[in-house]
């Protein structure tokens, strides 16, 4: 059945992404050119530049869409917890184990910051994930579980050492480091709650 316009630039949106995304975490970035993304797609260039300004513009909706992903995960993880705090220990530990596989690792943690910047990128990491990690906190801290203290602060530690944590996984080696990283942050978010 023939598609409509409007389905066939989604259909070809939808492949440049997906393209671009198994080159770019293959790959890293700077590795590919559009030349490459344009052919493996089996599209014009002019069709690429219909959608995208550039190759920055492709690399952003390639992050957006991981960064959903991740954030889906998390979300599902904790929404499988009957409790808040086991809701927060249920998130965190599948971001870091979200954030383990090398693909996620390379576009969402190694490219995203040098390709679109720090503040562009923490703006969509703050959209998609330390947005929630901040309300999750300021529900405990409201319920007690946490002591009070200023969420905004606690909310950018947590987020940097998870973040941190995935990219030391990223180096590392050993069959256990998955494991003893995320015995790790319980251990830290336990520490963060009230006797």
């Amino acid at each position: 059945m023939p598609r409509t316009r409007a389905e066939q630039r989604e259909h070809t949106r939808r492949t440049l992404v997906a393209v671009s995304r198994r080159l770019f975490a293959s790959r890293g970035y700077g590795a590919v050119g559009l030349a490459e993304i344009v052919r493996e797609s089996g599209v014009t260039k002019g069709a690429l530049y219909h959608h995208f300004d550039g190759k920055a513009e492709l690399f952003r909706a390639v992050l957006l869409e991981v960064q959903q992903e991740v954030a889906a995960r998390v979300a599902a993880a904790a929404d499988a917890e009957s409790d808040p705090w086991s809701q927060l220990r249920a998130g965190c530990a599948a971001f870091v184990t979200a954030g383990a596989d090398p693909d996620v690792q390379r576009v969402m943690l190694i490219d995203g910051p040098a390709v679109l910047g720090w503040n562009e990128w923490r703006a969509m990491d703050e959209a998609t994930s330390a947005r929630h990690l901040a309300e999750a906190l300021t529900a405990l801290i409201e319920e007690g579980v946490i002591a009070a203290q200023p969420v905004a602060p606690l909310t950018h530690l947590l987020s940097g050492a998870m973040n941190e944590a995935v990219l030391w996984l990223a180096r590392s080696a050993g069959p256990n480091d998955l494991a003893d990283t995320l015995a790790a942050l319980s251990r830290l978010l336990e520490s963060l709650r009230r006797p």
